[in-house]
């Protein structure tokens, strides 16, 4: 079992005279960031002159081109995009990088898979929310935060675990609790859920059951509501109080047909599915087709965007969310 860290096991005092510095001012680094000032820590902000560099800017951070951030500061947090984690790291942040500093992720990808290969002379550490920036930022507010990752990769000045779990805290993910992992770990469960269940399952278990629907001589409407509209209540109700308070608040006809008929969805041939899919993580094999394909300029994700855009499923989906909004 992951053993869980709060307020009590962090100590803030330990970042009094560091600086922070956050590479990008997106979704999370927007979030982190203020998080962290709000806590009383010393943060500054890399970024390119675009429209971070103005957010960040309005929001009263000190904003720099990342070199600089990276020269000044002696914790660096990487928060842009993982498909130019790599290239702005080497560009940018390695030969800046002092004895001492520490390089902070909230996802290990770059790490994990080797495209960001950091000195020995510095500790590498993760704080990994989980949960959106807007949530990140939200529950702080309210007093409370969003339960977290952390991980040490590499522990040069021996402080590293101090380290993170301050970071964490002062993100208010202790108020919460804490889960420790790896970054391995944290990866490679990361990119599973997203490809087998979160992301990609699910989108193609609503689009293969609003095709079957409809082939079948049914108004696309309907199918839409049943397959797309109605999963939210029901994630709703998973989310808040698991798989078996779900069962618990639908009906007894819904409950009886779906345990009886999910396990002839979910058969035996998808789990062998599944663990290909995870072995193609563990190889590295997605990693590096995700890595080449970025490098190509995104040829076969541009396409498929494309093609799903016109789905009937969005077609039809378009004009039945308008019903949701008062006039």
């Amino acid at each position: 079992m992951a053993k869980v860290y709060y307020d009590d096991d962090a100590d803030l005092s330990i970042l009094t005279d560091k600086t922070i510095a956050v590479i990008g001012f997106g979704n999370q680094g927007a979030a982190q960031a203020e998080n962290m000032r709000d806590s009383g820590l010393n943060v500054i902000i890399g970024s390119i002159k675009d429209a971070s560099w103005d957010n960040a800017k309005a929001k009263g951070f000190d904003v720099m081109p990342i070199e600089e951030a990276a020269k000044k500061a002696h914790i660096v947090h990487i928060l842009i995009p993982d498909e130019i984690q790599a290239d702005v790291y080497k560009e940018k942040i390695e030969k800046n990088l002092k004895e001492g500093d520490a390089l902070m992720f909230s996802h290990g990808f770059n790490i994990r898979f080797k495209a960001i290969k950091p000195p020995s002379f510095i500790d590498v550490i993760m704080v990994a929310p989980k949960g959106p920036g807007v949530l990140v930022r939200k529950t702080f507010q309210e007093g409370f935060g969003t339960p977290a990752l952390i991980a040490v990769e590499q522990d040069h000045s021996g402080k590293a675990k101090k380290t993170v779990l301050a970071l964490a805290k002062a993100l208010g993910a202790t108020r919460a609790g804490v889960l420790e992992t790896t970054f391995t770990e944290e990866t490679e469960t990361d990119l599973f859920g997203e490809q087998v269940d979160l992301c990609g399952g699910v989108t193609e278990l609503i689009k293969a059951s609003f095709e079957t629907l409809v082939e079948n001589g049914y108004q696309p409407e309907l199918a839409y509501f049943e397959t797309l509209h109605e999963l939210k209540l029901i994630t709703d109700l998973i989310q808040a109080g698991g798989l078996e308070y779900m069962w618990k608040c639908v009906s007894n006809t819904a409950e009886y047909g779906g345990r009886t008929r999910g396990k002839k969805i979910i058969t035996s041939d998808v789990r062998e599915n599944m663990k290909k899919i995870l072995k193609d993580i563990q190889t590295d094999k997605f990693a590096k087709e995700w890595i080449n394909e970025y490098k190509a300029g995104l040829p076969n994700l541009k396409k498929m965007r494309e093609e799903d855009a016109k789905h009937r499923i969005e077609v039809v989906g378009k004009k039945l969310r308008e019903m949701f909004i008062k006039k």
